[in-house]
């Protein structure tokens, strides 16, 4: 799995295996890689075996909620009745939940929270993290949760980009005054920039929400501060967001739920990656999944995550994610190893340090209980890593479960 990617289309079926290999890691890179025959005479200070097992590049995370206070396990048995979103809103649920709790939450209780997911996504295989604000709506909590995603970042094995999504959506304040409240958090530009605490930029640009004239304009102020910008476009309504995210060179449009036709032309023509989050429809129980089948037949560089968040999909476990992608996307396995590796890497700017095995990138990768690249997305719903490996070093080793005691 060496090419550098993003992979779009048809050449996303093109899966590159190479059998009976061997990898040679020195200084947390990859210096080696070729068949086993051809490695007889290197000298390795630690060998890991991995015969009859796949062995893959970490899996690249490109779109996730991490840090947030608080969960929202009581709003499922709410959903089950037929409760109305907005209706549970009203009873103090939703997103305002979570930003309440967040709002109420130390840093230290957030990067604790934070640090505990990520060790479960390292667990499953995840070597990359893309992490969201976006549960303060305000300037004091997105700042505080910017802050606990660099502490994770320095903290934790795993690499965190980190994205500033203020406008994840109005608060109640600002609910006839939305303009207000988006110079509020695009006057933070600045002062996120100066202290390093995010690389891209977000908007959630969706009925209820913000339109495509705000996004445009927030975006534009976004890129003149040296920001990338991501858009989370075209959910549940098709405003024209995925068309926004070509027009404004967005290095991923994501959820892409209900994009047109028109959307997924200009996708496909263009270099930004679509990134699609197939377990938010799982979980809230939609009919609708994103038009991946079609997005890659015209021609599209598509990228899979969880949407790791409390409110609409609780999970870290991408592999699940990668089995939904076979069942409801119709995508085959080696277009959905393509999707959280490569394209998920090129999706948060990191395709030139991860998602291949390639001499010169950071030595992250999995070894899995699995004779095939086809076995994940086939056997669903459990782990499958046997060996996570982070730059070089062991990050994760599954137990051995203890053999049964003989009757006596």
């Amino acid at each position: 799995m060496d090419k550098q990617g993003p992979v779009k289309g048809k050449a996303m079926n093109e899966l590159a295996v190479l059998e009976d290999a061997t990898i040679m890691i020195k200084d947390g890179k990859i210096d080696w890689i070729g068949a086993t025959e051809d490695a007889v005479d290197i000298q390795a200070d630690k060998t890991i075996d991995a015969k009859g097992k796949l062995v893959t590049p970490g899996l690249v995370e490109p779109h996730t909620h991490l840090v947030f206070g608080g969960s929202r396990e009581e709003e499922m048995a709410l959903k089950q009745q037929g409760v109305p979103y907005l209706e549970i809103l009203e009873r103090g649920g939703g997103i305002l939940s979570t930003v309440n709790a967040t709002r109420e939450a130390s840093q230290e209780e957030l990067l604790e929270k934070a640090l505990f997911h990520l060790d479960r996504m390292a667990a499953h295989g995840i070597t990359t993290v893309e992490a969201k604000s976006g549960y303060g709506l305000d300037r004091q909590t997105e700042l505080k949760q910017l802050n606990v995603a660099k502490q994770a970042n320095e903290k934790h094995p795993l690499d965190i980009v980190s994205t500033f999504l203020g406008a994840h959506a109005i608060p109640p304040e600002y609910k006839k005054d939305p303009e207000t409240f988006l110079n509020i958090m695009s006057d933070m530009f600045a002062e996120i920039k100066a202290e390093n605490l995010a690389e891209f930029v977000d908007i959630f640009t969706e009925t209820g929400v913000f339109t495509v004239d705000q996004s445009r304009r927030y975006l534009q102020k976004a890129k003149e501060h040296g920001f990338g910008v991501k858009i989370h476009a075209d959910e549940i309504d098709p405003l024209g967001g995925t068309e926004l995210a070509v027009e404004t060179g967005a290095i991923s449009g994501d959820h892409l739920a209900v994009a047109s036709d028109e959307g997924i032309r200009q996708l496909a023509a263009s270099d930004t990656i679509g990134v699609i989050l197939p377990g938010t429809s799982f979980y809230l129980g939609k009919d609708t999944y994103a038009p991946a089948r079609k997005m890659i037949d015209q021609g599209t560089a598509v990228a899979i995550s969880t949407d790791f968040n409390p409110g609409s999909s609780v999970t870290e476990n991408l592999q699940l994610i990668m089995s939904i992608a076979a069942l409801k996307l119709k995508l085959s396995p080696a277009e959905i190893w393509h999707a959280v590796t490569v394209n998920a890497a090129h999706a948060i700017g990191k395709g030139d340090v991860a998602g291949s095995i390639t001499k010169g990138k950071k030595a992250d990768v999995v070894v899995w209980d699995a004779p095939n690249y086809m076995y994940l997305p086939y056997h669903y719903g459990v782990n499958h890593a046997n060996t996570v490996i982070k730059n070089g070093e062991v990050l994760y080793e599954r137990q051995a479960i203890l053999p049964i005691k003989e009757n006596i």
